[in-house]
């Protein structure tokens, strides 16, 4: 498929794309599913692609990172997705809490985790949503009170990615003013090996290597550098954070969008029912090529995004961020939708890949925030329009 979106990007980026996209070749879908099917994780495809410099080439060169921005590191996802084989660690770890311990983190707190986020050594999770709260972040129950010199956490967090093979996970909490005597939000780092940190796995339809959890936090004491940043700056800190999860998971839709409008592409040349092949016909060809403008114009919006986040434009990012991880996920979700329903049944075969995707897509309308909410915010923020809550 022919595409314009080099014409934006520099010589680096353009060359990033391309070994990334050789990496994402070599693993593929049939890697991706079979590690699935067989209960195991990326390991090595997270160790290739850390040993090559891609997981943390958003993070800083004297921490063992690249050195480059979200820009280059949502290349990265993208390109893995579109070759089948997407990592969703890649979200969490180095782009939520990389990000936010590069941006806030103390020294010592840099030291110890940068370069092992960098490497691949190390991997973090990241847990913020709960089971009363969802996504409103103000109703966020779980708190951190002082004893003595250390933190004591309790609370609850679903639905956390990956907490099985993270070293720690980066935990947001709440902790009270001292002046104003209301709870405002602050992240720990809890090591996995924490007394009081349980963890349940939840039983997912949605087929994927990262398993899903539901995280128990009972009086979990944590050292007072547990704490990551300033106790009065939670809000910037949460944000900070939030920005490349959104960007992050826009990229992720569109690479999911790429291979599956690929693979119906690829049909839809050689499928022969009448006379010439279906994809000569306007009643496939134009949905595969809507397909294809929204996945374009999405990424546009993300490469906004992304270039405005590695500015230090926070503002500007949060909105284009939002945007752009909308754009993506309805990309995604028309773009499986219609590959499935070009193949017709053998889009639901095993053999071609897509069906799992059915559920696979909608990760990025609903996660890490409703395109609802999405809508909300730009209808506040965008817009100026009143709230209804």
């Amino acid at each position: 498929m022919s595409t314009a979106r080099t014409a934006l990007e520099t010589e680096e980026h353009q060359a990033l794309r391309a070994a990334v996209a050789a990496l994402g070749k070599r693993y593929g879908r049939d890697y991706m599913t079979t590690v699935i099917r067989e209960g195991n994780h990326t390991d090595e495809l997270w160790a290739e692609a850390a040993k090559l410099g891609y997981l943390g080439v958003n993070l800083p060169e004297e921490y063992g990172g690249g050195g480059g921005g979200m820009a280059e590191l949502s290349i990265v996802l993208e390109e893995l997705g579109a070759a089948g084989s997407p990592l969703l660690m890649m979200i969490v770890s180095p782009a939520i809490c990389g990000t936010v311990i590069a941006r806030f983190g103390t020294e010592d707190q840099k030291r110890k985790w940068l370069p092992g986020l960098a490497d691949g050594s190390l991997t973090m999770a990241f847990g913020i949503t709960e089971p009363d709260a969802g996504s409103n972040s103000h109703r966020i129950t779980t708190t951190a009170r002082r004893d003595g010199d250390d933190w004591l956490l309790t609370g609850r967090k679903v639905f956390v990615s990956g907490v099985d093979i993270a070293d720690a996970t980066l935990i947001v909490g709440r902790t009270e003013d001292a002046r104003s005597g209301k709870l405002k939000p602050c992240l720990f780092i809890v090591p996995r090996d924490a007394p009081g940190f349980g963890r349940n796995q939840i039983d997912m339809e949605l087929h994927a290597p990262e398993k899903q959890f539901e995280l128990v936090l009972d009086d979990v004491r944590l050292p007072a550098d547990a704490l990551v940043g300033d106790e009065d700056a939670g809000l910037l800190q949460l944000f900070a954070g939030l920005n490349p999860e959104r960007i992050m998971t826009a990229a992720f839709g569109i690479g999911m969008g790429r291979f599956a409008l690929s693979r119906a592409v690829e049909y839809a040349r050689t499928r022969q029912v009448w006379k010439a092949p279906i994809g000569s016909h306007q009643a496939i060809a134009h949905p595969l090529a809507t397909v294809h403008i929204d996945l374009e114009l999405s990424r546009l919006m993300m490469q906004k995004a992304a270039r405005l986040y590695d500015e230090g434009d926070d503002i500007g990012a949060g909105e284009a961020a939002n945007m752009a991880k909308y754009a993506a996920g309805e990309a995604c979700v028309k773009a499986v939708d219609q590959a499935v329903h070009t193949l017709g049944g053998n889009g639901l075969t095993r053999e071609y890949g897509l069906a799992s995707l059915i559920t696979a897509s909608r990760v990025a309308r609903i996660a890490p925030v409703s395109r609802e909410m999405i809508l909300n915010y730009v209808s506040h923020h965008s817009l100026g329009l009143p709230k209804s809550y």
